[in-house]
């Protein structure tokens, strides 16, 4: 018997069809609402905010690192120049296997040890997707090697760009100075955001002390990359200042000719023009070519220059303190002139030795003979120790002292490149703040003659020469003559520097210095008679020799018997022409012995170089 099936309640599913029907265009309305509150969030209250962070996601902004100013001598011969140069670059996230790409490279490249360790650092620094340089300054041959074999290499790829480039190699390289890679230390002291691309900072000489004025400004590019970081195009470009031009005061055809005087000694020369100030040569040798460091020395290279027992990277003009030796004795002889300790007529005899009141110590003269009675004149031609030993014990150190530091001996001359080194002016206090110990005697003696404590650096000794020169008129040595802005023709020259004007009280003292120190080139018995006997113009000069290690009281100096470095340094400072001069030189030759046979020729030579020779 079939059952009946209850008959279906259309209305009732209706009404519950049509609830829920309710429910959900509510629901979806209110999902609709939040949609569109949220559109119009977007769209329109953030739409500046939300514009600019997809920008950002979008548009990148990348360096472009400016082209480094030029630097030029006074004849405008070019020093530092930019010259066109390759590299070899890598990108990181295109490289399956590294080691085996740079074991490839390496068949039709040489790679250094010096080239895969800076990479390596340079790799962990930088993202992936940038390039990293490997190798700079490729040959025109591993060049076209490489372009052969490219295809081999994806994530490979020669770039060109501006190397720095030094055409005179090793001439005036410690004034010059040399530019190398920006390492860590460093870009830490930079301004990050202008150094934005750059690779490479001064390290020494004028390219450190001028970088600001060299570099220049960086500019920018707008560059529209991909989520992955890659460049697609360039929406908008500043393009970077260039760095000022420099013009140095040096005059590369001099420096070349003081270099080559030298031959194989060591030591460091400095020529000035005593009217502005300017060093027209400053040499420092042994030398070395800057160019291995712009891109990074080998590291055996720069092993061998640094242990090298004549010390070719250390700079002698601005950081090598000597003493003065007999150089000092014109000063001297002007102080005591200056303080009535001594006058044109008064005469000291000498024996060959000195000896202090109530003492048995023999000073010994460099003439073990002894000169005779001596007078200021005198004693500044043939160079008598004793003279000044008793001078200098008349005076007394604090007179001394004094006096000497009116020419800028114990402290920096104020050149306008960093690393100079001060010198020494000995005082009693000096030696008790720095020795703990007293002021002797005798160490006021061998002061006089520019021995003991005393010491001196080349440049300072050729300021103090310059301000003989002008009887008076001390000025801050000059490296820069002019510089010239990026875009301008007009040189703008730097302002010369006073530091004094030393008064006397009777101008006819300068004379009585002055001509002691003619006599010692063209009297009979000067001690550089030897280079002036043929001269076309005239000389004031002054002989020095500097002892390296001291003697016993009994003790003779025997250049032959010692060993090279032990011998005594040779020194001399000179002008001229004597009525107008033109050019002041100071010469040390370290170990050179004689200062009328060594250091006064060279001497000669860069003087008829520069007034004799000078090309127009």
């Amino acid at each position: 018997m079939l059952r009946q099936l209850p008959l279906k309640d259309l209305f009732l599913e209706y009404r519950l069809f049509s609830s829920r029907t309710i429910v959900l265009l509510v629901f979806s309305g209110l999902l609709l609402l939040v949609l569109f509150s949220r559109l119009l969030y977007l769209q329109v209250i953030a739409h500046e905010h939300f514009t600019t962070l997809s920008d950002d996601n979008r548009v990148k902004l990348r360096a472009i690192a400016p082209s480094r100013g030029l630097i030029y001598d006074r004849n405008g011969i070019i020093l530092a120049e930019n010259l066109p140069s390759y590299r070899l670059e890598i990108t990181a996230e295109q490289i399956d296997d590294m080691p085996a790409t740079l074991a490839a490279l390496e068949e039709i490249i040489h790679i250094s040890e010096t080239d895969r360790s800076r990479f390596e650092k340079l790799l962990k620094r930088k993202p992936r997707f940038e390039a990293v340089p490997l190798r700079f300054h490729l040959s025109d041959e591993e060049v076209a090697r490489f372009s052969i074999n490219r295809h081999r290499f994806p994530g490979v790829d020669i770039q060109a760009g501006l190397a720095r480039h030094y055409p005179l190699g090793s001439l005036g390289v410690h004034a010059l100075g040399y530019v190398g890679r920006i390492d860590e230390q460093t870009l830490k002291i930079l301004d990050s955001s202008n150094y934005s691309g750059t690779t490479h900072v001064g390290k020494t000489g004028v390219e450190k002390s001028y970088e600001t004025v060299l570099h220049g400004t960086v500019g920018l590019e707008h560059v529209e990359i991909t989520a992955q970081g890659r460049v697609l195009r360039v929406l908008k470009r500043i393009p970077p200042v260039p760095g000022n031009n420099l013009y140095l005061t040096l005059d590369s055809r001099l420096q070349a000719a003081a270099e080559k005087a030298f031959g194989d000694y060591a030591g460091s020369a400095i020529a000035l023009d005593p009217k502005t100030s300017d060093i027209l040569a400053m040499v420092s040798l042994p030398a070395y070519d800057p160019n291995p460091f712009v891109n990074g020395i080998e590291y055996a290279d720069y092993t061998a220059l640094r242990e090298d027992e004549k010390e070719p990277l250390f700079n002698r003009a601005l950081r090598g303190q000597y003493p003065p030796g007999s150089t000092v004795k014109p000063f001297i002889g002007l102080a005591g002139l200056e303080q009535g300790i001594t006058s044109h007529q008064s005469s000291t005899y000498c024996p060959g030795f000195y000896s202090l009141p109530s003492s048995t110590r023999k000073y010994r003269d460099w003439k073990r003979t002894g000169h005779g009675t001596m007078k200021l004149d005198d004693a500044i031609t043939q160079s008598c120790d004793v003279y000044f030993y008793d001078l200098a014990w008349s005076m007394g150190i604090d007179r001394i002292h004094d006096y000497l530091q009116h020419f800028g001996f114990g402290k920096q001359t104020g050149i306008d490149i960093q690393g100079e080194l001060p010198g020494l002016l000995p005082s009693p206090g000096w030696k008790r703040a720095r020795r703990g110990e007293p002021w002797f005697p005798g160490e006021t003696i061998i002061t006089g003659i520019g021995q003991g404590f005393f010491l001196t650096t080349p440049l300072q000794l050729a300021t103090a020469t310059a301000t003989l020169a002008n009887r008076g008129l001390r000025m801050k040595p000059n490296i820069i003559q002019a510089e010239l802005q990026a875009g301008s023709s007009a040189l703008q020259p730097p302002v010369r520097r006073i530091d004094e004007t030393i008064a006397v009280n009777d101008p006819g003292h300068w004379d009585a210095v002055i001509d002691g120190m003619i006599h010692v080139v063209h009297g009979d018995r000067g001690t550089a008679r030897r280079i002036g006997h043929d001269s076309p113009y005239r000389i004031a000069g002054k002989t020095g020799t500097a002892q390296v290690f001291g003697l016993k009281e009994e003790e003779e100096y025997d250049a032959e018997a010692i060993e090279e470095k032990l011998r005594d340094h040779a020194l001399f400072i000179a002008f001229a022409p004597v009525d107008d001069p033109q050019i002041v030189v100071a010469i040390i030759v370290e170990n050179g012995g004689s200062g009328s046979g060594v250091a006064a020729p060279i001497a000669r030579a860069i003087m008829d170089s520069y007034l004799v020779d000078k090309a127009p």
